[in-house]
């Protein structure tokens, strides 16, 4: 009798485990298709950096006309001429710029930077040269590779990066010990990851075209900083941690990277934030170095220098608290 009251107790607790597990995996499912889906699917304009060049009036003129176009679409900045507007689309201060020339109108662009702003602007392009009547001279001041014109395989390399560096600190969480040999694991990880890969997706993909001394630095602090972030949390909270990070990098951090398209691409305030993630600021970081000599890489390289000091803060906490609890077990 009490062998059977017991496996009538069993069946419903084991029922109720069950829902409780498949509505929890339902909601994880909902978030991950609403994560990696909406941003892409409310991608547009969201003050887009750009320069208008020329005299007052002519600039005034475009200026008014694009805001007029797409409200909220473009933060303008006014420049006096075409080599400063040149300067602040290399200087990763801009992603395109209207050249307001007497002569015909001219719109720079950089496809490096943004293949999804470039293409919004060879439309913007059209249509001033409908309402002037005069051609418009599309320019690509910094084109992307000829291998990756559209910067599909540069954007299909990160989630990679976000996949290898979050397995390799979960495994340095739960097979290594000791603060020194996690240390020396998730170096050596991505030293050598970092290199291997740029060296792929440099020299064989094509989808870099940059200086590889430059590029590698960057691929190698990309995946430590996602390395050695997982394996502090995953050392220091356990499982909790583990989970935790895998949220923040991969199902927050990688659909909001705008690696795809632009930060200022996705809804406000998600692509800000993005960039405060490792994987936004990584591809920031990676684009900087590949194609612009480092310009603009201050910000996102400050961003992932942190991610990775709070990893090494999360070792040393789970080392020293480790260390005193064998203390404790040998005084007792």
């Amino acid at each position: 009798m009490g062998g059977a009251g017991g496996r009538r107790g069993h069946g419903p607790s084991g029922l109720r485990l069950a829902v409780v597990i498949a509505s929890a995996l339902a909601v994880v499912q909902l978030v991950v298709v609403i994560a990696f889906s909406w941003p892409n699917a409310r991608s547009a304009p969201h003050d887009v950096p750009v320069v208008i060049a020329g005299r007052s009036q002519a600039a005034a003129t475009v200026a008014d006309h694009m805001a007029k176009a797409k409200p909220g679409a473009f933060d303008t900045t006014t420049v006096r001429g075409e080599d400063e507007a040149r300067e602040a689309l290399l200087d990763r201060d801009a992603y395109a710029a209207v050249v307001a020339d007497p002569a015909g109108p001219k719109v720079l662009v950089s496809s490096a930077a943004s293949a999804a702003v470039t293409a919004a602007f060879t439309q913007i392009a059209a249509e001033i040269e409908e309402r002037s009547g005069k051609p418009v001279t599309v320019e690509d001041v910094r084109p992307a590779p000829e291998k990756d014109p559209r910067g599909a395989a540069f954007a299909s390399s990160l989630l990679p990066l976000v996949l290898t560096g979050m397995i390799g600190g979960i495994l340095i969480a739960l097979k290594v010990t000791g603060l020194r040999d996690r240390l020396v694991a998730a170096t050596a990880f991505a030293v050598v990851a970092g290199l291997c890969t740029t060296a792929v997706v440099h020299g064989w993909i094509g989808a870099l075209d940059g200086d590889y001394l430059a590029e590698a630095p960057a691929v190698v602090l990309i995946v430590f900083a996602l390395t050695v972030t997982l394996a502090g949390l995953g050392s220091a909270l356990g499982h909790r941690g583990i989970g935790l990070g895998v949220i923040t990098v991969l199902l927050l951090g990688n659909p909001l990277s705008g690696v795809s398209t632009a930060p200022e691409m996705l809804p406000e305030p998600w692509g800000a934030l993005g960039q405060l993630l490792p994987p936004g600021a990584g591809a920031s970081l990676l684009r900087s170095a590949g194609f612009f000599d480092g310009a603009g890489a201050a910000g996102p390289l400050t961003v992932l220098l942190t991610w990775a000091a709070l990893g090494l803060v999360l070792l040393w906490v789970a080392n020293a608290r480790a260390r005193g609890a064998k203390r404790l077990t040998a005084v007792g």
